[in-house]
């Protein structure tokens, strides 16, 4: 667990498993699914189908809760985009809109990162967002991360091409910043 004055970042509980359900699964559009990845189809779950899925995140170290006063709002992952070379990907979604614009999403990121970086022997953290996301964009920038990739118009989103955004930090980066 780690933690920034009112938000912290905490493994999974069972208990939490019915809040992410109505954070994730509970609507078929939600809003956050409008800026997380909106270009990949979304599928609203009931409870019973998604309790299995949610069962494997239970004390994950790959998918952590992030609390805010006390109360899940949101998400933070990685997963192996080659694990042999310790290429990692990270993610993170609030998932009420009334989270957004506050710069919560960069407190929570700095926390991961720092877990990530103490905790395994990584040399580089990174993620891809789209160019629709400026909030995103936002959080890497803020973080001191590089703009490593435009991928341009691969996104197509409400009639429109999007580019594809990959943004990295480097270990030595990360120290030298923090």
């Amino acid at each position: 667990m780690y933690s920034d004055k009112n938000l912290t970042i905490r493994p999974i509980k069972e208990s939490d498993l019915s809040r992410l359900w109505e954070l994730i699964y509970s609507e078929e559009q939600p809003e956050w699914k409008k800026w997380d990845a909106p270009y990949y189809p979304h599928q609203a779950m009931t409870y019973e189908e998604f309790l299995p899925e949610g069962k494997t995140l239970v004390n994950s170290n790959h998918f952590w809760a992030i609390e805010v006063d006390g109360k899940v709002r949101g998400t933070i992952s990685y997963y192996w985009e080659h694990e042999p070379s310790k290429w990692l990907e990270m993610g993170i979604v609030f998932h009420e809109a009334s989270s957004w614009g506050k710069g919560l999403g960069t407190r929570a990121m700095k926390l991961w990162i720092d877990h990530l970086f103490s905790t395994m022997p990584l040399v580089r953290v990174g993620y891809t967002t789209w160019s629709g996301n400026e909030r995103m964009i936002r959080v890497g920038e803020n973080l001191g991360m590089t703009l490593e990739a435009r991928i341009r118009k691969v996104r197509f989103y409400n009639d429109t091409y999007y580019d594809s955004i990959r943004m990295g930090l480097l270990r030595e980066e990360w120290e030298r910043l923090n």
